[in-house]
């Protein structure tokens, strides 16, 4: 059985391996094309809460997390807000799922399995506790947007899509709107999926039900993930 040590080397060579022979397009970002992004990686997966919890002093949580956006304040470092570990882990293991499923995009419907994945967010806890599952998820996606040919192989880095991306602007934007520095958490991402009722994620959750109400449970304390997170 492979140690916990071999997984993330492996996890990690895959983030870094080139994605040449798959080209995305010139829009999208992708976590394998981020430099600092892959060392937050580093720091999320190869040390865990632990890690996070001896460094936090240094200030790592600021790396942590440039993920994709629309807003140049936030990309430049202008805005002191950044992703929670939590999140960050959950988009990472948005674009593995995306893979797993044989999709050409990380759509919604790869972060709310991420989410899930990840397990360990206030947004994973309430989905579960609503019966919301990862084998669940997939069965939905497979059945919005239909099963990929067998012998389909996804980008190294599939790219977002709009509606990913766009999931990921809301949960910035509700950030932003509180005026407060801190962190995005994965509660915010999974409002962002559920904000936008055209997209994969939002008829996935709807098909499995999810509603405003549960919703209303996360918007208050989306900004309480970081209080959680291991010191």
């Amino acid at each position: 059985m492979a140690t916990a040590a071999q997984v993330a080397a492996t996890f990690l060579s895959f983030l870094s391996s080139s994605s040449t022979h798959h080209p995305a397009p010139s829009s999208s970002v992708s976590l394998g094309t981020n430099p600092v992004l892959l060392v937050s990686l580093r720091a999320a997966v190869t040390g865990g809460p632990r890690l996070a919890s001896r460094l936090r002093g240094r200030r790592v949580g600021a790396a942590v997390a440039q993920l994709p956006t629309a807003h140049p304040e936030v990309a430049s470092g202008e805005k002191k807000i950044r992703w929670s570990s939590r999140a960050v882990r959950s988009f990472a293991m948005a674009e593995l799922e995306a893979r797993k499923m044989r999709y050409p995009t990380t759509g919604t419907e790869g972060l709310l399995m991420g989410i899930l994945v990840e397990g360990t967010s206030g947004a994973a806890k309430l989905l579960r506790a609503n019966g919301i599952t990862l084998l669940k998820v997939r069965e939905e996606a497979a059945n919005v947007l239909g099963k990929s040919e067998m012998f389909y192989f996804s980008p190294m880095h599939p790219p977002l899509t709009e509606a990913a991306q766009r999931a990921l602007d809301w949960a910035v934007n509700e950030k932003l709107k509180s005026g407060e520095d801190g962190e995005v958490t994965a509660n915010h991402l999974l409002l962002g999926i559920w904000s936008d009722k055209e997209s994969a994620g939002h008829k996935i959750l709807e098909s499995l039900g999810f509603d405003d109400e549960k919703a209303s449970l996360l918007a208050k304390p989306a900004d309480q993930e970081a209080a959680m997170s291991p010191r």
